[in-house]
């Protein structure tokens, strides 16, 4: 039996087994490489700590990216947020299938593009498209109506494909 506040083998395996998919999803509310492993690392830390605010027999993934989100939002409110529109540095490490099954070179221009998304459609986005969450979960996740996560990755998409294809992305004030 573990200590109180201590964390089992098996937890501890779990959660090493989800880092590719954690430091994604940090990297996509970040927009940099450097910050998503330090959200990442907070992350862990406090999931190690509140281990026992884990409900076992959920989903574990679920759970500790609503972490890095709050970690994430605790961070933001520490420092000045960047500017509106600014563009992000953005390395989405997309799973191998899609890279070997898609065209490089889309796969190059939506990982791009991806950074000029606002933060909120960025989030809906990867925790739907990349991650391949259902949308009940990823709403839950980021905290928001089921219909307007829904309205975030359609409009997420939309303007990803405008970018795509070289167009302008329309503002945010028209649709």
């Amino acid at each position: 039996m573990t200590e109180p506040g201590a964390s089992s083998p098996d937890f501890e395996d779990q959660l090493i087994s989800l880092l590719p998919r954690l430091r994604r999803f940090a990297r996509s509310l970040t927009g940099s490489a450097v910050d998503a492993d330090d959200i990442v690392q907070s992350g862990c830390i406090k999931a190690l700590r509140g281990q026992a605010g884990f409900s076992p027999g959920t989903r574990l993934d679920s759970w500790l990216f609503r972490i890095l989100q709050n970690t994430w939002r605790d961070e933001l409110r520490r420092r000045s947020a960047r500017p509106e529109g600014a563009a992000v540095e953005l390395d989405l490490d997309l799973p191998d299938e899609v890279d070997r099954l898609g065209d490089r070179a889309t796969l190059a221009a939506v990982r791009s593009a991806m950074r000029y998304l606002p933060e909120e459609q960025r989030e809906a986005l990867t925790l739907v498209s990349v991650e391949g969450l259902p949308y009940a979960e990823a709403a839950a996740i980021l905290d928001v109506p089921i219909g307007t996560l829904m309205s975030r990755v359609s409009r997420g998409r939309q303007r990803l494909r405008r970018l795509v294809d070289g167009e302008p992305a329309l503002s945010e004030g028209t649709r």
